[in-house]
């Protein structure tokens, strides 16, 4: 580890010199050396879940504290960055911006899980689901000892002749659980609209819109105007899968919920592929993801309708204000009601320095639970697979997601018990169909850094 020179330790040191001292104690786990203890510590590469601790006090699990501590954080930052606009920026003042912003993805983040939380309580006023005791049965001995009921296999039957393969549906109350911690985890579906199906497929139908009109006098003849074109876009289906496994000792003592550990599992796993997927998947087995419908991207050409306008940020390597607002006007007024910008968390710390023509910060963070922070009154959705800011990204897309985006979901989810492949691991072979696509590319646009 190398040693810091005397005015760079004290630059490093300034910024931590106006906290209290126990607060600094927190600052890192017991393997950790405090930087005012150990001079020799090289202070700038401290992780920063360290040193985003250094700027609140410790993390608290009531909501209202962590609002308070947001709002303390967010007026910290507001008075450093507006030094730096002032032509003050130093190296130890651009840190404390850094570690300000950071602080404040942290706050929000824990707001967020939290909300997430009471919301889980609250749910169905804290009662379980209504379930089918029978078939809750037959399902946890088929997962415990593969033995089948008369019940289970006909519904295995039922599942070949339907699909021509093989395997047991999930009980309906599994299946619903999954299908919720999915929208919990998957902003994209969260925003979307969800079309279930029963069948191997979905298509649906597009007009050209090349309709004709005219004007005429009140006895003067009416000619045949253009009649619009239908064409069909289909959404083609991939099959999803997860392949958790266990002991059978542990299946066999296991006091805990194995359904509820299985959902678990795949509803993680599910929730990751979906997001990349919707996000920007290329079709080939899997959805076609939103920023493949891009103009110049490879699906730009794939709606009848056309691709996903481009509106450039302004600036070669950065967000401005007029990037955001132009974004923000270019979308058609039908869909303003419900539009959101859907941006990667990180790049939000480059939203919160912007301003106005009248000096006045743009962004603003929620002012209560389950609310989210906005940008000129727009409510931002974090979605973590957007790019970051960086020359020539797609950074941010502004509509109305239910209207832009369909995710077609394929009903039920199958599990094969599996526990011959890996012994003495039983492996629970869990596949869901699910496709995707943009069904109006008119209500979305997206905000490119350029120039």
């Amino acid at each position: 580890m190398k040693k810091m020179s005397i005015p760079a330790l004290l630059a490093a040191a300034s910024v931590y010199l106006t906290l209290p001292f126990t607060r600094l104690q927190a600052l890192a786990p017991e393997d950790e050396v405090n930087p005012l203890i150990a001079p020799t510590l090289d202070l700038p590469k401290l992780p920063r879940a360290i040193v985003a601790a250094s700027v609140r006090a410790e993390v608290s699990t009531d909501v209202k504290d962590l609002f308070a501590q947001f709002n303390k954080t967010f007026e910290e930052f507001k008075a450093k960055n507006d030094e730096t606009l002032k032509g003050k920026a130093d190296v130890v003042l651009s840190e404390q911006v850094d570690r300000l912003n950071g602080a404040m993805d942290d706050l929000e983040k824990s707001i967020e899980e939290i909300t997430i939380q009471i919301a889980a309580a609250k749910l169905n006023g804290g009662k379980e689901q209504p379930r089918d005791a029978e078939y809750t049965a037959d399902f946890s001995a088929y997962f415990r000892k593969d033995v089948a009921s008369k019940k289970m296999e006909e519904i295995r039957a039922a599942a070949t002749k339907t699909d021509g393969e093989g395997g047991y549906l999930a009980p309906v109350e599994w299946d619903r659980t999954l299908s919720g911690r999915l929208k919990q985890i998957s902003k994209i579906r969260e925003y979307a609209t969800v079309q279930t199906i029963s069948g191997a497929g979905f298509t649906k139908v597009f007009t050209d819109r090349a309709i004709g009109s005219g004007w005429v006098g009140e006895q003067a003849s009416r000619p045949a105007t253009s009649t619009p074109a239908f064409t069909s876009l289909a959404f083609p289906l991939g099959e999803l899968y997860a392949n958790p496994g266990a002991t059978q000792g542990l299946i066999d003592d296991a006091e805990v919920d194995i359904e509820a550990w299985l959902a678990g599992e795949v509803s993680t796993e599910f929730a990751r592929q979906e997001g990349i997927a919707f996000l920007s998947g290329d079709g080939s087995n899997k959805p076609h993801g939103l920023l493949t419908y891009v103009t110049g991207a490879a699906n730009a050409a794939r709606h009848p309708w056309g691709d996903i306008k481009v509106t450039n940020s302004g600036a070669g390597a950065a967000i401005t204000t007029d990037g955001i607002l132009g974004i923000i006007y270019d979308l058609p007024a039908d869909y303003e009601a419900n539009a959101k910008l859907f941006i990667n968390r990180s790049s939000v710390g480059a939203l919160r320095k912007l301003k106005d023509a009248g000096n006045n910060y743009i962004w603003q963070p929620a002012f209560e639970a389950g609310q989210p922070s906005t940008i000129s009154g727009v409510p931002i959705v974090d979605i973590p697979g957007m790019p970051i800011v960086g020359a020539n990204n797609i950074v941010a897309l502004y509509g109305d997601m239910a209207e832009t985006y369909i995710v077609v979901d394929r009903y039920g989810i199958r599990v094969l018990r599996d526990p011959f492949t890996n012994k003495p691991f039983v492996q629970f072979y869990t596949t869901k169909r699910v496709g995707g696509g943009v069904k109006n590319p008119d209500a979305m646009k997206a905000l490119k850094i350029s120039t």
